[in-house]
């Protein structure tokens, strides 16, 4: 009875703010009062129990927030333990956490700053049209020729740059071909060379050597020309191609010099390479001198290589016919026209997009001249093409891509995908992760389908991997194909449906020759562009130059989660996907982000290599232009919310540290070549090279530099005609 009692007491006190009973209502009266009192100083033993109660008094809450459950709890005498907030978030506890593992990253949808609006002005795009109804029966090409063009390659019909390209060349002139991308420049200049090769007096040996030389940017772009030239060379056999490339051999290159090759495809650097240590290489008989994708070659810091070329060429053979080839018409490009090209014809099929040549003159111009400031700034898009943008918080980011691509590659059919990412790390950390959640699944595995599948290709991989992915993604009628912009420039792959771009390019061109690798030659195709909040007036950038982009919104692409019930909520059950709502797909996208992070912190090698990609990421980030440092600067990043989206829970502590270090090197660096600024003004900044399929992201780039110089790279060397 006396501990009744005193439970009674105890809870007499307040329990007219937890509950409503009449017998503990009642106000104490004075004799009430006075029995206490008493009590206290006949037993002063208990003195321990009444202060007890008095500092309970004064730290009582406000009356509405007394638990009721907890009162009840109380008077029943039961001790449960207090259930901690996010175990009174599951709505039902089984005694099992992971019975919801949303649980772990439930501030997925919270503390994100606004998505702000994109007002972008209407403008009218410069589009191409890419084909015409003129046939290559009327060039006065070879029978054979024209077979092989119509039954191989499959085109009955030039396009614009073809048309206007083929006939200046077949007379021998020097040509500037300017001319967006997927335009068809390959052919515009193989189709010549073949053609005047094939029609030489003398019948030409192997053993002659080199009569043509095209220099192209990359090694995928060699292996790409010199396919396109083999197929051609079908009814002529006696003409022989040949490739030059790093990561090849370099004995088994010199054999085939010296059997001989007719048609020489390479890359700068090696071609230097062989120019200096190969003995039976000469260039008496050059005829054709081909630069393809001039733009890029000079991006990539090749203009001491081209100096060396153009030297040794020379030396052996004044007379021949020069022709450069861009998509984008700059400072660099013309000045490398004026000390390689002949009086040559300026070929711009914008120009006429746009209406702005003399009605005498509607194909060609003579004397290239610098790009004026409208040129620069306009850049023509496949006419086929459409762009796409959207503004996602960094946290939401990478759930975001990978609903893109399930709900793009997994659940419709004939659809082939290019991420493009700003450096190596982020290429092979996204391809591991994809490998692992997209294609494992995290609740039911089961095999994937067949047509979603991850290809990676980034400069840091062996030639052999390279080339095998290029040709394996070339072939595929399905796929996602993760890349640096080794992939950006100049390769033709085919019935590529969509382009991602996961983090924005440095400069619009660069955002141009990324998107040319969709709807190429007349073909339908869409692009989606990926920017975070502090990124929205990118936009603005973009439409200054004439580039049209739609917005999507972000609950548009995350709602493709609801076709994959490997993510969907275990309270949900066996709901359907197609009722499903937007809370839904919140906690969808947050089962998502869990299978992510549970993958990322599995091991100490899992989060080093997140944290190693992460600070490539802002190193990468770091690099943008002046002119976009407003829109791109690493201050304006949450670094907790960007780890997010590589996987971490929480943001490297010395990753602030280690990034401001390397932006020292990186100044520095900026002094030690100054030429990659003043020969361009500042258009093709040592961003683009640090962003290059050459830069992992990760070495410090006075290493790089270093390493550049021991192979002969580019130094600060003018180039000499």
């Amino acid at each position: 009875m006396e501990a009744d009692d005193g439970l009674i007491l105890n809870i007499s006190e307040d329990s007219h703010l937890a509950f409503g009973a009449e017998r503990f209502n009642r106000p104490r009266g004075a004799k009430e009062k006075w029995q206490a009192k008493a009590a206290k100083r006949k037993f002063p033993g208990a003195r321990e129990e009444p202060p007890a109660k008095r500092k309970s008094e004064r730290s009582l809450p406000p009356p509405m927030k007394i638990n009721v459950k907890e009162a009840d709890r109380t008077i029943k005498g039961k001790t449960k333990k207090k259930s901690s907030p996010e175990k009174l978030s599951l709505g039902k506890s089984n005694g099992n956490q992971e019975v919801t593992p949303f649980i772990k990253t439930s501030s997925l949808f919270k503390n994100n700053p606004e998505i702000p609006e994109i007002n972008r002005a209407a403008v009218k795009q410069v589009q191409e049209k890419v084909f015409t109804s003129d046939s290559f029966d009327g060039l006065n090409l070879h029978p054979h020729l024209v077979s092989t063009i119509t039954s191989v390659l499959k085109m009955s019909s030039m396009t614009s740059v073809q048309k206007q390209s083929i006939p200046v060349l077949l007379e021998g002139k020097d040509a500037l071909v300017r001319s967006q991308t997927g335009s068809g420049k390959t052919l515009a200049y193989c189709i010549p060379v073949v053609q005047s090769l094939q029609a030489m007096k003398s019948k030409i040996q192997r053993s002659d050597g080199p009569y043509a030389l095209v220099l192209v940017p990359t090694r995928e772009l060699a292996l790409q020309s010199f396919d396109t030239v083999q197929k051609l060379l079908k009814p002529f056999t006696w003409i022989v191609p040949g490739v030059l490339m790093g990561g090849e051999k370099r004995k088994s290159e010199k054999a085939r010099l010296r059997k001989g090759i007719n048609i020489l495809i390479s890359t700068p650097g090696r071609l230097v390479d062989h120019i200096k240590s190969t003995k039976n290489i000469h260039f008496n008989r050059i005829q054709w001198l081909v630069m393809d994708e001039a733009d890029r070659i000079l991006d990539l810091g090749f203009e001491k290589d081209i100096t060396v070329i153009l030297n040794a060429v020379n030396v052996e053979c004044e007379k021949r016919q020069n022709v450069l080839l861009s998509a984008t018409l700059t400072e660099g490009v013309t000045r490398l026209a004026d000390i390689s090209l002949q009086n040559p014809v300026s070929i711009s099929v914008l120009d006429e997009t746009q209406n702005r040549l003399t009605p005498g003159n509607k194909t060609a111009r003579e004397a290239p001249r610098p790009p004026t400031e409208a040129e620069e700034e306009n850049f023509a898009v496949p006419e086929k093409l459409k762009q796409h943008v959207v503004v996602v918080p960094s946290k939401l980011r990478l759930v975001t891509l990978a609903a893109f691509i399930l709900g793009k590659c997994k659940f419709e059919s004939n659809q082939k995908m290019i991420v493009f990412f700003s450096s190596c790390e982020l290429v092979e950390f996204h391809h591991s992760l994809f490998l692992q959640i997209l294609l494992g699944g995290s609740q039911t595995p089961a095999p994937a389908p067949s047509h979603l599948k991850f290809l990676r290709l980034h400069g840091n991989m062996e030639q052999e991997e390279r080339t095998a992915v290029f040709l394996e993604f070339s072939q595929s009628k399905t796929g996602v194909l993760l890349c640096t912009d080794v992939a950006a420039r100049g390769l033709d792959l085919p019935q590529v449906t969509w382009i991602v771009q996961y983090n924005a390019p440095a400069s619009p061109a660069e955002y141009i020759h990324r998107i040319g690798r969709t709807a190429r030659i007349g073909c339908h195709g869409s692009s989606l562009l990926i920017l975070a909040p502090s990124e929205a007036e990118y936009v603005n950038s973009l439409t200054s130059h004439k580039i049209n982009v739609s917005e999507i919104k972000m609950e548009e692409i995350l709602a493709l989660l609801a076709m994959d019930d490997r993510f969907k909520g275990r309270r949900w059950g066996n709901k359907k996907s197609s009722n499903v709502g937007p809370q839904e797909i919140r906690e969808r996208a947050t089962v998502l982000q869990t299978e992510f992070e549970n993958y990322v912190h599995s091991s100490k090698e899992t989060v080093s290599w997140a944290k190693k990609a992460l600070q490539s990421f802002i190193r990468a980030y770091a690099t943008y232009p002046k002119n976009l440092k407003h829109i791109f600067h690493v201050k304006s990043l949450h670094l907790g919310h960007v780890a997010k989206s590589f996987g971490l829970r929480d943001a490297p502590q010395n990753l602030s540290a280690s990034t401001s270090g390397n932006l020292g090197k990186e100044k520095k660096l900026k002094l030690k070549r100054p030429d990659l600024h003043k020969k361009t003004k500042n258009k093709h900044r040592l961003a683009e090279i640090l962003r290059s399929e050459y830069s992992s992201g990760m070495e410090t780039g006075v290493t790089k530099v270093k390493e550049q110089n021991k192979h002969g790279k580019p130094n600060n060397q003018k180039l000499q005609s």
